[in-house]
């Protein structure tokens, strides 16, 4: 197939690009480099099957013609990490929400099946876990930023969902747990990538909040075996899908792990969300996903354990170095 990846200089979107790529199909990747790298695609770049326009999926010109030529949409494209979402708010929601109506209303033109990238963000502040699909949400305040990425990823499902629901569009929602792997960044505050580099120069590890805060890391090779999966999958169209893993760890326990797999001399230091972001914050103080019906439509199961994961971070950023 045609393969149309928006966001594909992206983490994830770097890693499906080279999946495709080794799968046999041709591959287009639109990217405004906001967030993205040129880096991430070095592998690629010399295969006559892979194409890189640098553009914004706002770009209404540049989408249809990209749009009209592919058989296949995964639409990755968004403001990413809780930093650039904090410190950004406008570009979040602008990129979020408009980049997705022009990407899904192009996909409807021309009948070309989606798959939408959504997050665990929009299960909010719901403690009852493991959080499956159907799971009422809870999100904070309007004054807390952090919340409007989860609010305009949640306009993003409702749409993508009505386009299946009145235009018969075959559309696929996935909402991704904390994926990590190499070539993450911690710029944006990305938490694996930042302990890690942090770690190897022998640097203080700040940890924000309690540190009391678990999560499910899983492995982006895992993450991208899904998706590819997910498209062919035909009882897949208009669902909305999990898809990370259960292997729960806290933020702290994390940091000391991520310090003893490193012989890091690092110590810990804890500071309060308004010490790190500089304005009031709300966090999730935990994140854990059913998996059941990713496993019931693909056999999904999450293969690589955190400790395979975070070393293969850890060899990355050592090789950057």
């Amino acid at each position: 197939m045609n393969v149309l990846i928006t966001g594909g200089a992206g983490f994830i979107g770097s890693h499906l690009t080279e999946a495709l790529l080794a799968g046999g199909h041709t591959v287009t990747v639109v990217d405004d480099l906001s967030t993205g790298s040129l880096d991430n695609l070095a592998g690629v770049r010399g295969d006559g099957s892979f194409r890189f326009v640098r553009e914004s999926v706002r770009d209404v010109s540049t989408m249809t013609s990209l749009i009209d030529r592919c058989d296949l949409v995964y639409h990755l494209a968004a403001a990413v990490g809780v930093q650039l979402i904090v410190d950004q708010p406008v570009h979040t929601i602008e990129t979020n929400i408009h980049g997705s109506e022009v990407v899904l209303d192009l996909a409807n033109k021309f009948g070309r099946k989606i798959l939408v990238a959504s997050t665990s963000e929009v299960y909010g502040k719901n403690t009852k876990t493991p959080f499956s699909e159907d799971d009422d949400t809870t999100l904070g305040s309007t004054r807390f930023t952090r919340w409007s990425y989860a609010c305009s990823k949640m306009i993003d499902e409702f749409l993508a969902l009505a386009y299946h629901q009145e235009c018969e569009l075959e559309t696929i929602v996935c909402r991704f747990f904390n994926t990590v792997g190499p070539r993450q960044t911690g710029t944006y505050g990305m938490v694996v990538p930042r302990f890690v580099q942090r770690a190897l120069r022998g640097q203080t590890i700040e940890i924000y909040g309690s540190g009391d805060q678990t999560r499910c890391f899983c492995n982006v090779s895992d993450v991208v075996g899904a998706l590819i999966k997910l498209v062919e999958c035909p009882d897949a169209v208009g669902q909305v899908i999990n898809v990370g893993t259960t292997e729960s760890i806290s933020i702290s326990a994390l940091a000391d792990k991520i310090i003893e797999m490193t012989g890091s001399t690092s110590d810990k230091k804890s500071l309060s969300y308004e010490e790190a972001y500089g304005r009031p914050f709300d966090d999730m103080l935990v994140r854990k996903p059913d998996l059941g019906k990713v496993n019931r439509l693909i056999g999904y199961e999450p293969i690589v354990p955190l400790e395979e994961t975070l070393q293969q971070v850890i060899d990355f950023e050592r090789s950057r170095m």
